[in-house]
């Protein structure tokens, strides 16, 4: 591998590159090109991006025999004790030896960045297997839980020598297992958080020899923070590393695939026994997802004891349930060009709600966006689940809004949204129906709201020194026509009709808050979000007018609100949303879903 062509590599955090500024969209693309054309010199073809994370991204690309080889790149603005992780995934790789692990190949440092090469693992990651099909199949979980308990098998089995060595991955998860759909097999990737186990599993410490024993700290965790949504308990918490950390990644990441949802907190009212899977195999991975500790890891014992007899039952795919029917409406639109979604909620009202012991109080919104962003140890699992699955929504090419309201002892959800991939209607109807069954278990009264809009029609408008907006020609707000008979009209639906939410800190002038409210006379759906920054504007928008007769009026209205809003000078968010009926659904509270698992005579379903 010829390193000296390589130079200092660099790309943004990730997120939409249109919601970038300018500037730094073009130093995101700038470094891709860099990255793409060094690799490219070195003699691999086909080199795309194919990843990126908090500690640094991956590229892929065929060597001259077309064989797939991944390159991942440290971070270079991280500190040099973080960036050295990268030297220790590669080591940790270079030590195991398993078919559904890719093959270590060099690890190179120059200057300030370290490079690992590796094999590529050929497939999609069952993240996004998940997104495309929803649900999983009794069979394909029962398939899956065999090979990841084999996997499990192998590492507590490494060995260093002859002393036993058994290795933790510490990031199981369904994104890091990639599935190759022709040949049937499976790999798991990324071994960032990976170390050798401290502890076994029945919290004996492990050494390779009686003087580590004697000289080592043992009271020290060697133990990585893997994906919060995913790690148990003990990992969490910072226990020393053992191999009960994996067996939570695959209860996690089992629970996950088989209730189509992006996490595993849904568990205590999504239940694995409520999913139709056998009632062994269920009852199993509930007990490993249980908060009980001696539960827990009795049921893991029974996982990697009797999951090979288990696998062997009988589970043709069966169709148990009718086409799943989405609990609240959503529609098909029909724009060429899909949009990149991203969601934007009330969520912060919503968590310091939810947060029980009250410790969010006296915290300012610089603290709690970092606070959340460690993901809120002491908000509820169901809350946490509840957000997950609003996330996972906007993994789908979908615009609208969302409107949650607790009550006594209901639920009301008043909705609009708008799909544009037919092909993903299914798994998108799934996603819909786990976020009201989430909602439905969460007792606190309140309200939760969110838009979802294209970040491709963001509007951005740079200041100059004065503050002052720069733009040669005002942009126009995009909107859809479609016309609907029965026009009813329905009371607006903003941010601020319920109070001040601690998320709105920008004061909009009077002039644009009264454009809204005429708008609100004419019949449409959409949301529009202002979000001043000190150098430049996002307006994020979607509207759909459905009064076609009013198109001029509402046309007027959309250029006289773009033409007050560049008076704002002020630095904050502020956002208006606008569900267009008055079709309010209800549920009933509902603390836990009810069981349903797999026939245990499938042949009486036809199979």
């Amino acid at each position: 591998m010829k390193t000296e062509a390589i130079r200092n590599f660099y790309i943004n955090e990730e997120q939409s590159v249109y919601l970038l500024s300018h500037h730094d969209a073009k130093k995101h693309r700038q470094w891709l090109n860099i990255c793409i054309k060094q690799l490219t010199n070195l003699g691999y073809s086909q080199v795309e991006m194919i990843g990126s994370g908090a500690f640094g991204f991956v590229f892929a690309g065929l060597d001259e025999r077309k064989r797939p080889w991944v390159f991942k790149f440290s971070r270079i603005t991280l500190a040099q004790s973080v960036r050295d992780r990268l030297e220790d995934e590669a080591y940790m790789l270079s030590q195991v030896d398993n078919p559904l692990v890719p093959k270590f190949y060099a690890f190179e440092r120059i200057k300030k960045q370290g490079i690992l090469m590796m094999a590529r693992a050929t497939g999609e990651d069952l993240e996004k297997v998940s997104l495309k099909k929803g649900r999983f199949s009794a069979a394909a979980i029962t398939r899956l839980a065999l090979q990841l308990r084999n996997v499990l098998i192998d590492l507590r089995n490494h060995k260093n020598g002859i002393s036993p060595q058994p290795m933790v991955h510490g990031d199981i998860k369904p994104s890091n297992l990639v599935w190759d759909e022709t040949t049937q097999g499976l790999s798991l990737v990324d071994w960032g958080s990976s170390v050798y186990a401290q502890i076994d599993s029945n919290g004996e410490p492990i050494s390779s020899n009686f003087m580590d024993l004697m000289s080592g700290d043992l009271s020290t965790t060697n133990a990585r923070m893997g994906d919060v949504y995913f790690i148990g308990d003990e990992q969490m918490s910072g226990a020393k590393s053992s191999p009960r950390f994996d067996e939570q990644g695959v209860a996690s990441t089992l629970y996950a695939l088989a209730s189509a949802q992006s996490c595993r907190f849904g568990a205590q009212v999504i239940p694995v026994c409520s999913l139709g899977l056998p009632m062994e195999l269920a009852k199993v991975i509930d007990g490993m997802l249980s908060k009980d500790k001696v539960i827990r890891d009795g049921a893991g014992d029974y996982f990697m004891r009797n999951m090979p007899a288990m696998a062997k039952a009988y589970l043709p795919e069966l169709n148990l349930a009718e086409h799943v029917r989405a609990n609240i409406p959503f529609w098909f639109g029909n724009d060429e060009e899909l949009p990149d979604t991203v969601v934007y909620s009330s969520r912060k009202q919503f968590l310091r709600q939810a947060d029980h012991n009250q410790q969010l109080l006296d915290v300012n919104d610089a603290q709690l966006d970092r606070y959340y962003k460690e993901f809120l140890f002491d908000t509820g699992d169901t809350e946490k689940a509840f957000l997950a699955s609003i996330s996972r929504l906007a993994k789908y090419p979908v615009v609208g809004g969302l409107s949650f309201h607790w009550k006594e002892e209901s639920l009301f959800v008043e909705s609009s949204l708008i799909m544009h991939d037919e092909s993903l209607g299914h798994a998108f109807s799934q996603a819909v129906n786990n976020t009201v069954m989430l909602a439905q278990g969460i007792h606190q009264k309140g309200l939760f709201k969110c838009c979802l809009f294209d970040a491709r029609k963001t509007i951005q408008l740079e200041r100059d020194g004065t503050g002052a907006f720069k733009f040669e020609q005002l942009p126009e707000l995009n909107y859809e026509v479609m016309n609907l008979k029965s026009a009813e009209v329905t009371r607006p639906h903003s941010y601020f009709e319920d109070g001040k939410d601690p998320d709105e800190q920008l004061q909009l002038p009077k002039k644009v808050i009264k454009c809204v409210f005429e708008l609100n006379q004419i019949h449409h759906t959409g949301c529009i979000i202002f979000e001043a920054l000190p150098d430049r504007m996002k307006i994020h928008h979607y509207y759909r007018l459905l009064d076609g007769t009013k198109e001029a009026q509402f046309k007027r209205l959309l250029n006289k609100m773009m033409q007050y809003a560049v008076s704002i000078t002020d630095v904050g968010v502020a956002g208006f949303m606008k569900l267009p009926y008055k079709n309010t659904r209800e549920f009933a509270l509902c603390d836990r879903q009810p069981d349903f698992f797999y026939p245990k005579d499938p042949k009486r379903f036809g199979a």
